[in-house]
């Protein structure tokens, strides 16, 4: 296939359309970094609650903590009213720091849905337009949405849905080809990918099933989206940013070996024990900010054992992992192997 050509959402421009998705307890500003350092021009931060961005709560700010080592950044945020995306727009702008703000329709998590926010806003697109509105209203930044094709295959609300956030005056959609009902299991149906490109003039922007470089081309190539968003794979596996890059060129491209794999584990997790020197005490509690960061990495650190052959017996230990010197030591057994 060819290049795609750069996404334009608003007047931000995309030149290598793949991007990280935003994953509550990942999309952290080390490893948005990261990715970044592999090629990944824009990323999310994680699913931060809007009504705490408008108070400005310190811990809540704290998840849209940034740096000039990253590229593009989306501030994600969920709702369930319009007045507390209106506010929290305000406030991101304020920062300086973002290219554009996110509004998340398609988390399946109770705790968002309960409340009426995440995949709940698709029972009611009237309140997810009136949202979008408020954003616009509220900040020069393009706003976008990500949800999914529907709440479940008996709904059918999906072109609702898009319509609502087009028509709302949304920059660009991001659509997860599963259904809420499905989270993260089973398979995504790209075909519902095209028929959403091909019903809606603002950019489209498709998600799930892509976790290799194969995978990432057929998705442009079979459903037209403008971009591909990267999630679960990219964890343990920042490089494959690299690799789609490659392959979008058609150039060939080496993964990186086990031992340069193991120094961008120690440094992930070196960036994470700096950012968390900065975290309010409320996050830290009674834990030293480099043990925090550490159990914190945890996840992180499972993920990147399961990518390094031969690793996987070390998974016992990861949640003995309470300081740098500990990660070290495991680290220094990859290294062994």
């Amino acid at each position: 296939m060819k290049t795609p050509p750069p996404l334009r959402i608003g007047p931000l421009q995309i030149e290598h359309p793949v991007m990280l998705a935003p994953m509550a307890g990942y999309t952290n500003r080390p490893f948005r970094e990261i990715c970044r350092h592999f090629g990944c021009e824009m990323a999310y931060t994680e699913l931060t609650v809007a009504e705490g961005v408008a108070r400005r709560l310190p811990p809540t700010l704290f998840y849209l903590n940034t740096s000039s080592r990253e590229g593009f950044t989306g501030a994600h945020l969920y709702a369930a009213q319009p007045d507390s995306i209106e506010r929290a727009a305000r406030v991101v702008e304020e920062t300086g720091r973002f290219a554009l703000l996110d509004i998340n329709a398609g988390c399946p998590v109770r705790k968002l849905t309960s409340k009426g926010a995440g995949a709940a806003l698709m029972r009611s697109p009237e309140t997810l337009y009136a949202m979008i509105r408020a954003a616009k209203n509220a900040t020069s930044l393009p706003v976008t949405v990500k949800t999914r094709i529907g709440r479940s295959p008996h709904t059918g609300e999906m072109l609702e849905i898009a319509h609502a956030i087009q028509e709302a005056g949304a920059d660009a959609i991001t659509v997860h080809a599963r259904y809420a009902c499905d989270r993260h299991k089973g398979p995504a149906h790209w075909e519902k990918l095209a028929l959403l490109k091909q019903a809606l003039h603002i950019p489209v922007i498709g998600n799930g099933g892509v976790h290799s470089p194969e995978l990432a081309l057929r998705m442009f190539d079979e459903t037209g989206v403008d971009g591909v968003m990267i999630g679960r794979a990219a964890l343990g596996h920042p490089w494959l940013f690299a690799a789609i890059r490659a392959a979008l060129r058609g150039e060939t491209w080496n993964e990186p070996e086990p031992e340069e794999k193991i120094d961008w584990i120690l440094e992930h997790a070196r960036r994470f024990a700096e950012l968390m020197n900065d975290a309010p005490r409320k996050i830290t509690a009674r834990l030293s900010p480099e043990e925090h960061a550490c159990r914190l990495f945890r996840p992180h650190l499972a993920c990147y054992l399961h990518a390094i052959p031969g690793a996987r017996h070390l998974l016992r230990e990861y949640n003995q992992i309470n300081t740098l010197a500990d990660l070290e030591r495991i680290l220094e057994e990859c290294r062994a192997l």
